[in-house]
């Protein structure tokens, strides 16, 4: 499997892309502010093929390029319907003195939008070879979700968790903008991140790699969280 990234722009978000191999098709995960250029140098050094673009949730950092991404390669957005309306309007997800620093930068959503469903695959293993399981997590925003690369066997690789604003090194998401909550935070670390095996890989919306292990042993914010079942109902 190719994961590459690199963190974009003034907020350093780190935009990934996907693919089972060189030369074939992939997904870019949260282009964020000046990812454009970031991102067509890694399509070009290994020849890939965007298939689609997928947000972990719509708070400007992470869907700043979204629709220049989107048009240059004639491929859908994915969101959480729950964050839908930022595509268009992401200063309504914002604090109020951030939006005057960025006011005046217009936003559009791209010309494809599709749906985020939780607990379901993204539904396009057909064409890219894998498939990323959706799973929604608010707290940070409403329509906040992680994005899981399961491990194709036993044997394999471990899963990698893209985690977005939920889970960081060392720390999480906060919950004090437009649409966060504190409480749903707690309660979406417990049922989305703590039953997952320490092995797990997390690549999150900014700063390092980490695993869940080493979350589970040393974050703070985790500590008093009790682990709830994993199940995924499906919205």
């Amino acid at each position: 499997m190719l994961i590459a990234g690199f963190p974009a722009g003034s907020f350093g978000t780190n935009c990934y892309v996907i693919a089972p191999a060189a030369g074939e098709r992939c997904v870019v995960v949260d282009p964020g502010q000046e990812a454009v250029d970031g991102v067509a140098e890694i399509l070009r050094t290994h020849r890939l093929r965007p298939a689609a673009v997928v947000l972990t949730h719509g708070h400007l950092d992470h869907m700043w390029s979204v629709a220049p991404v989107c048009g240059a390669h004639d491929v859908p957005a994915y969101i959480h319907p729950a964050d839908r309306f930022m595509l268009a309007d992401p200063l309504k997800g914002v604090s109020a003195q951030f939006a005057a620093f960025v006011g005046g930068t217009t936003f559009t959503e791209p010309d494809e939008v599709r749906e985020l469903a939780d607990g379901g695959a993204l539904g396009l293993a057909g064409v890219l070879g894998f498939d990323l399981v959706v799973d929604h997590a608010p707290g940070h925003t409403k329509g906040s979700v992680t994005f899981t690369l399961p491990r194709l066997d036993a044997a394999g690789d471990p899963d990698v968790l893209f985690s977005g604003d939920l889970l960081f090194a060392g720390s999480i998401g906060r919950s004090d903008l437009p649409g966060g909550d504190p409480v749903e935070l707690d309660e979406s670390l417990a049922r989305v991140v703590l039953p997952r095996p320490d092995d797990t890989i997390v690549l999150p919306g900014h700063g390092g790699e980490t695993t869940i292990g080493r979350e589970r042993a040393s974050n703070p914010f985790l500590r008093g969280l009790r682990n709830v079942d994993s199940a995924r109902p499906g919205l």
